[in-house]
C-alpha cells in the first residue's frame, strides 16, 4: 500500500480534518474529466484506508445496476462484464438502501460475491448527488476485520465529497456528447442534402450512423401504400433477409413504428412478441419512423447483439437525425423518378428526331428550271420546321417552308399534320391561295390551342417560268433581278402576317397570289 498513508491520528484535530476534506475538494474540482476524476478518487482513498481491491462503481440506468469504472486489484474481465442489479451482493445493497455496509468477515455474509477467494473485509459506501443514486466505493481487503468504524465513517466523508464531483463529470461527459452528436447531425444533413443517388445515399447514411450509434444491423424499409406493407430498400449486414421484404404495416417493430410514428425500443427481442426474427444472435432493436410533411415514408432500423445496448440517448439523436433522413431519402427518390422520367423523354425526342428525319426530304428534289439546295439543323432535338415538294401536272411543282409555333414535341407534331394535310391536299391542282384557304379550313377542324403555323406555298411553272407565291406569316422572300432586289415584291410580301389556324391577323390583307 501507499507509504504515505495518513494516520487516523491526524484527523483527531478539526483542523487537520478540514484541511484534508479541502485536499479532497481541490481534487475533484480541478477536472471534469470522468477518467481523470475517478482515478484522483483512488488515490485519495488509497491515502487513509489501505486495500488490496478497490472499485469504483457507478450505476447505469440503462443496464439497471451498478458498473465499475475505475478498480485497481480486480480481474479485467470483471471490471468489463460485471453488472451487479440493485440488491444484490454488498455493493448491491449498499446501493439500494442508502446506506454504508461493513462486513468484518465476508465468510459469514451469503451476501458476498466471490470475487478474489483471500478476500476476507469488504467496505461499500454509496454515493449520493442532489437525491439520486451516483455509485458506490467499495474496498476489500485480506485480512478480517480490516476495518472499522472510524473507517466507515471517514469513507462515508469522502463519499459525500466526490458524488456531486462525479455527477458533475458525466453530466458534463454527457452534454459534451450530446453538443459532438448535434455538430455530427448538423453536418450529417448537409451531406445528406447533397446526395442524389439513392444507393449512395442509403450507404453513406448507414456509415454516418454507425459513426455515431455502434450496431450489428441496419436497415431502411420503404413503405408501399398500395400494398401497406414495409419493403427492405437497403441492408447493410443482413442482406439476405428475403423474410423481411415485405412487413405487414402495423406488424413487427418496424411495423409498429410506421403505424404509430413514434420510435419503438426493444431491449430484449426474446421477450417482445412483436419481434419478427431476422438473426438468431439479435437482442434489442430500435425502430424509428421516417416521416415527410406528416406523411410516413418509410422506417430506420438498428439492431445489436447486446441485450440492453439502445438507450435513451440513441433514441433521441436517431430521432433527431429522422427528418432529414426522410427529407433526404424523398429527394433522392424523386429525383431518381424526374431522371428515369427525362431518360424516357430523351427516348423519345430520339424516336421522334429519326421519325422527323423521315418524313422530311433528305436530298434536293430534281425541278426543271430550278436549283434547290437543302439545309436542316434543328436547335434541338427536335423542332417544329417543315418543308416539302410535290409534283403537279404540266410540269408544275409546289414548294412550302413552314414553322409551328413553340418548340419540341408538341411543335414537331403539329408540323408533321401540316406536312400530312399538305400532301393530300397540294396535289389537287389548287392555286397557293386556295391551298391556303383549303388548309387553314382543315386544321380549324382539328384546332389546338395556342398552336399554329407560318407558311409559304409557292407553285413553280416551268413552262411559263413564274412562281405563285401565298404567304401566311411566313418570312417574306427576297426576289432578286440581275443583282438587285426587287422592293415592291418584297415590301407587298412582308406586308402579310396571316398565319394558319390563328385568330390574329394583319389590318390589311394580301392579295391571294402575288
Amino acid at each position: 500500500m501507499p507509504s504515505n498513508r495518513k494516520s487516523p491520528v491526524r484527523f483527531r484535530e478539526r483542523a487537520e480534518l478540514l484541511d484534508f476534506l479541502l485536499e479532497v475538494a481541490a481534487a475533484t474540482s480541478e477536472t471534469l474529466e470522468l477518467d481523470r476524476l475517478l482515478e484522483n478518487v483512488g488515490k485519495i482513498v488509497a491515502q487513509v484506508i489501505p486495500h488490496e481491491l478497490f472499485a469504483l462503481l457507478l450505476y447505469s440506468e440503462k443496464h439497471g445496476g451498478l458498473r465499475i469504472r475505475y478498480a485497481i486489484g480486480h480481474r479485467e474481465e470483471v471490471v468489463r462484464n460485471l453488472v451487479i442489479p440493485l440488491g444484490e451482493g454488498i455493493t448491491g445493497a449498499a446501493a439500494r438502501e442508502r446506506q454504508p455496509i461493513l462486513v468484518p468477515d465476508v465468510r459469514t455474509d451469503p451476501r458476498y460475491l466471490n470475487a478474489v477467494d483471500a478476500v476476507r473485509t469488504e467496505l461499500a459506501v454509496p454515493m449520493e448527488a442532489r437525491g439520486k443514486l451516483v455509485g458506490v466505493i467499495d474496498l476489500q481487503s485480506t485480512r478480517v476485520n480490516a476495518y472499522g468504524e472510524y473507517d466507515r465513517a471517514l469513507l462515508r466523508l469522502i463519499a459525500s465529497r466526490v458524488a456531486v464531483a462525479i455527477d458533475n463529470a458525466r453530466l458534463y461527459r454527457r452534454v459534451e456528447r450530446q453538443n459532438r452528436t448535434l455538430r455530427a447531425l448538423a453536418h450529417l444533413s448537409q451531406e445528406f442534402a447533397s446526395i442524389l443517388d439513392p444507393d449512395v445515399l442509403l450507404k453513406r447514411i448507414a456509415e454516418s450512423v454507425r459513426q455515431i450509434i455502434d450496431y450489428h444491423g441496419f436497415s431502411v424499409l420503404l413503405l408501399d401504400e398500395e400494398r401497406k406493407s414495409l419493403r427492405n430498400r437497403f441492408s447493410l449486414r443482413y442482406d439476405e433477409r428475403v423474410d423481411l421484404d415485405n412487413i405487414p404495416y402495423g406488424k413487427g417493430i418496424t411495423g409498429v413504428a410506421a403505424q404509430t410514428r413514434e420510435a419503438v425500443r426493444v431491449d430484449n427481442t426474446l421477450a417482445d412478441p412483436r419481434y419478427i426474427p431476422s438473426h438468431p444472435d439479435i437482442r434489442s432493436e430500435v425502430a424509428i419512423p421516417l416521416v415527410v410533411k406528416d406523411r410516413v415514408i418509410g422506417v430506420m432500423d438498428l439492431e445489436s447483439e447486446r441485450l440492453g445496448y439502445f438507450s435513451d440517448d440513441h433514441v433521441r439523436t436517431l430521432s433527431l437525425l429522422a427528418p432529414q433522413i426522410a427529407s433526404s431519402i424523398e429527394n433522392a427518390r424523386l429525383y431518381e423518378e424526374v431522371a428515369q422520367r427525362e431518360r424516357r423523354l430523351d427516348k423519345d425526342l430520339e424516336a421522334a428526331r429519326r421519325l422527323q428525319a423521315v418524313l422530311l426530304p433528305k436530298q434536293s428534289p430534281d425541278i426543271p428550271g430550278l436549283e434547290i439546295a437543302i439545309g436542316f439543323r434543328p436547335a434541338g432535338e427536335i423542332s417544329g420546321d417543315l418543308f416539302d415538294f410535290f409534283d403537279r401536272p404540266n410540269d408544275q411543282a409546289l414548294v412550302a417552308f413552314g414553322d409551328s409555333s413553340g418548340h419540341g414535341a408538341a411543335a414537331a407534331l403539329y408540323g408533321a399534320l401540316v406536312s400530312g394535310l399538305l400532301r393530300s391536299l397540294g396535289r389537287r391542282g389548287r392555286s397557293p391561295a386556295q391551298l391556303m384557304q383549303a388548309l387553314n379550313a382543315a386544321l380549324l377542324e382539328r384546332r389546338v390551342d395556342a398552336q399554329y403555323v407560318a407558311l409559304l406555298v409557292l407553285v413553280w411553272d416551268a413552262r411559263a417560268r413564274t412562281l405563285n407565291m401565298a404567304n401566311a406569316g411566313a418570312v417574306p422572300p427576297i426576289i432578286l433581278r440581275g443583282g438587285s432586289i426587287v422592293r415592291r415584291e418584297w415590301k407587298a410580301f412582308r406586308s402579310a402576317c396571316w398565319t394558319l389556324a390563328s385568330t390574329k391577323k394583319c389590318s390589311s390583307r394580301p392579295k391571294p397570289e402575288t
